[in-house]
Order: structure tokens, then sequence, then C-alpha cells
């Protein structure tokens, strides 16, 4: 940053509202920059949905397990002095996940890809061998077609991607088939229903369908194979090691701190006002909440043009999640396994257009303390046990019978695929309506903004917002959500905010010979 423009930011007060991983890498980022930071987090910790919950005398991970696109953080940490490996213990996996169908239909996927189309040419031919290579070759060429102007530099139009590519790359966002749905994609690669039902389901990681999400999602694939970490101490961990360097680095933190609303004075962010009426002045504000929040309303009227108000079919998924210790017996658990049902459209339909649980669903059990290296531990085991659910939180919580009813069909769905669970503390169970109170305006909608067609990742808010000194981050902003997309949200609100003291700073400095300022 130029010379003239360091006194400008060192006057400068950001309050960033959330520290989700998105608030925490934007605050990080500023801290370093020099600006004053005040974090105001309205949870007795950071993390946002990278949260843990206690289970008896343990803590188990209850939102995201892994971390991916590692380089975002190590560009993160790097940015601001450290080494993200002297903050916290990684281990790599090689195993991605164990996949079950039925009791004799199980499928190991592996970081690499000739162990994986290995595994597949024994559980459904060398026909399908060839097609997931094929299938690996595609999703790398879309994640690079993506990877620099959409995810690294924030390019959120269709317009601004295709200018960024230019003219020779134009040929390239064809060939990633950017009006196709994942499902329709897969069907090219993969006869077998199991496969296109395996990789369909990268689609849920961006809270969407596979039958209506776009087939750049497949880019996950490629994602994965770059590289899955555990880390020690489980993904809470990582957002209080983004916090601690962000104190080092001079933010201050709130917790406990309910925004009740931005203030916005002669055009422009002036600060916010607490629940409890405390008024505390800024000159630029991070939103961390989800966008739909600030177009509910729930953080002011003075801000409600810069959020998005969503219809319950655009909202993503949300989840009904277990957690709880238990000994499990009759299917070997892997760190991530994954019990598909027998119909996945119909448990889409269930879920999207009915509105309702799903009679069979899907069941996805993170098994924290397994690795790929050495046998179970023994006795009981941490366990996250997740089914997608409608994010109708709001509008239609579950009742007490639908939410005993989800639990009865996901133990029998473990059954069906030869897992017994003998739970010995906990469940304790989070629904829809519990995540609206996590993450209020979103219904429960973990995600944002569904990923439906092509067009629906453009809709995404981007770092700014037509409220002068109002910037956005978090997994429901661009680039979009999932822990490395959300810190990279904030990585990009924080390089808007650098750009714009810097571009102030020219301005001021180049008056005329009258006197006037250029701004």
């Amino acid at each position: 940053m130029r010379a003239g423009s360091e006194a400008t930011v060192a006057q400068e007060r950001v309050i960033v509202i959330g520290a989700g991983i998105g608030g925490l890498a934007a605050a990080l980022r500023l801290a370093h920059a020099g600006l004053d930071i005040l974090v105001l987090e309205r949870g007795p910790a950071p993390g946002g949905k990278m949260r843990a919950v206690p289970i008896g005398t343990r803590a188990v991970e209850a939102g995201p397990t892994v971390l991916t696109m590692r380089w975002v953080f190590e560009a993160l940490f790097h940015e601001c002095g450290a080494d993200l490996v002297d903050k916290i213990a990684l281990t790599r996996a090689d195993l991605l996940a164990r996949h079950a169908w039925s009791r004799d239909e199980r499928l190991d996927l592996f970081a690499d890809i000739e162990a994986s189309a290995a595994a597949i040419a024994a559980f459904a031919g060398p026909r399908e061998a060839e097609g997931y290579r094929r299938f690996c070759a595609r999703s790398a060429e879309v994640y690079r077609t993506l990877e620099g102007p959409f995810i690294r530099e924030g390019r959120t139009s269709p317009a601004g991607l295709a200018q960024r590519v230019g003219f020779s790359g134009l040929g390239d966002l064809w060939r990633i088939q950017p009006f196709a749905t994942l499902w329709s994609a897969l069907g090219t690669f993969f006869r077998d229903p199991r496969l296109q039902q395996l990789f369909g389901r990268y689609a849920t990681y961006c809270g969407a369908s596979p039958f209506t999400a776009p087939a750049t999602l497949m880019l996950v694939a490629h994602v994965e194979q770059a590289g899955i970490w555990t880390v020690d101490g489980g993904l809470s961990a990582l957002a209080r090691a983004v916090a601690d360097l962000a104190v080092e680095r001079g933010a201050a933190f709130r917790y406990g701190a309910h925004v009740d609303r931005i203030v916005v004075e002669r055009g422009r962010v002036a600060g916010v006002v607490l629940a409890d009426g405390e008024r505390i002045p800024a000159d630029r504000i991070v939103c961390n909440a989800d966008c739909a929040a600030l177009g509910a309303g729930l953080l002011g009227a003075d801000a409600v043009s810069a959020g998005e108000r969503l219809a319950p079919a655009e909202r993503s998924l949300s989840a009904v999640t277990l957690c709880a210790t238990s000994i499990p017996s009759g299917f070997p658990l892997a760190h991530h396994s994954v019990f598909f049902s027998r119909d996945y459209r119909a448990e889409f339909d269930a879920i999207l257009r009915a509105r309702r649980m799903p009679d069979d669903p899907t069941v996805y059990i993170c098994a924290q303390d397994r690795t790929d290296a050495g046998p179970p531990p023994p006795g009981p085991e941490r366990l996250l046990m997740l089914v997608n659910a409608p994010a109708d939180g709001r509008d239609r919580p579950l009742t007490p019978v639908e939410i005993r009813t989800c639990e009865t069909n996901l133990l029998r769905r473990l059954e069906a695929c030869g897992l017994t669970l003998e739970t010995t503390s906990g469940p304790v169970t989070t629904t829809p309506r519990e995540f609206e109170t996590l993450f209020p305006g979103t219904g429960g909608a973990l995600y944002g903004r569904a990923a439906q067609g092509w067009a629906a990742t453009f809709k995404r808010a981007g770092a700014r917002t037509g409220v002068p000194g109002l910037y956005l981050a978090g997994g429901s902003i661009h680039p979009g959500p999932g822990v490395p997309m959300a810190a990279q949200s904030g990585r990009l609100a924080a390089t808007a905010i650098l750009d714009d003291l810097s571009s102030t700073a020219r301005s001021r400095g180049a008056a005329t010979r009258g006197g006037m300022s250029m701004r």
C-alpha cells in the first residue's frame, strides 16, 4: 500500500459482524494491514458452522469435518506473516470416503485416481472405471477453467468471467458444460446408477440437488483428489487458530455481542447498534451474516438492500444432524462413510418438492476417532450423522413425531447396509429449526442460495454492496459455500476494502489547483 494511504488505514475502524470463517479471514487480513478491527459475535466462540457440541465429557464436531483447498488458508496465513502448519496439525487422508448401498454393495474412493479406478472396476466393471478416468479429467478441466477468474479473483457475472478468460478461453468455458445439469453430465461418464448417485452427491456439498445443479460442480471431484486433510482438534480448532492469529495482529473480539442493526448515515455506514442499545461507530463493516438475514431486515432497514430474500424453493438444503458417542458394529466405518438411499430422485423430490423428510434418506457419518491408519479405537466413538432436509425451519419446523421418524429411518438405512449402533451418550439432534436459530434468516439453509441452474452461482452477492462502506463475507456470498470458499470470500472482502482505501487515498492526493478533491 502506498505511503500516502497509511494514515487512512490507521484511521479506519472496521467492524466485522460474525466470527464465521469468512468474517475471521477478513478480520485477520485487515488487522495485519493495520486497520482497527472489532469482531462482534453473538455466540460464545468463533467458527460459526465450524462448531463442536459437548456429548458427555467429549466434544463432537457438529459442522464441517475436513479441510480441502488448503491453498486458501496457506495463502491467508502467508499474507499475514504466519505459516499454517505452525498453527494447526494436518493429516492428509488417502481414503476419501466409504460408500454403501446394501450389505453387499460397498465402494471406497481414494485420493489416488488409479486406486479408485481399480476399486470401481472391481465394483462395476472396467467400462465404468474408464468412465471414471474420463470424469476425473473433465473435473480437473472444470476446476482449472474456474479457479483463477472465479474462485481467486471473484468474478461474479457471466460477462466478467468471459472477459477474464478472454476469447481464447471461451472454448474452455463451453467444454465445461455450464448449461447441463450435474446428473445429465454424469450420464455421459457412467452407466451404473450407483456411480451416478455417488458423484451426484457432490451437488449436496453446495446444498443442491444433482438433478438441478450445474454440471460445473463436478469440480468437487478434483478438489478432493487434490487433497483432503483432517485437522487435529477438528475444524473448530482451525477457526480458533485464525481468530487467535487475528488477535495477535491486533484485532479485538467481543463474544455474546448481538448486533441488532447496521446504522447508515449520510449515505454510508456509520456503525452498529447492539441488542442492549449500545452503539459502536465504524467507518466500514464486513457482514458475515447470511445474505438472507440482511434481506429480511434482521440487521435493520438501512441494510436491507444489501441482502436478498429467498423463497423456500430458492434456499439450499438444510439437515437433521445427530451427534453421539456410540459403539458401532457390523460395518467397517471409515472416517467418512455414506449410506445411499435406494431411490435418489425420490429422496430429492420428497425434500425439495414435497418439502418433507424422505422415507429412505441417504446418511452421512463422520467417525471422528477413525483414521486411515491403524485399527478402530476401543470403546465408544464420536459420531456425526447427517441427513438432508428442507430448509423450512422458520416456515414449517419439523414436529417431534417427524423428528423421531427421521431418526428411525436413519437407523433403518444404516441397518440395511449392515451397521448397528449402540449409543452410549446423546444424541444431540439439530433440525432446520435449530439451524434457523443459530443462523437467523436462513430457514435453516446451510449453504445460502441453492445452486439450481447455470445462472444460480452468478446470483450470489459479491464482496461490495450498494451501501457504501458495507461489505459481505461468508458461505452465502461469492464464491460459494464450504469452509475454503467462505474463507476465500473473507479474503476477497478484505482485498476490496484495502483497494477502496488505496483508491480513496490516491483520489485525495490528486487535488486540483483550486483545492477541489477528486473524490
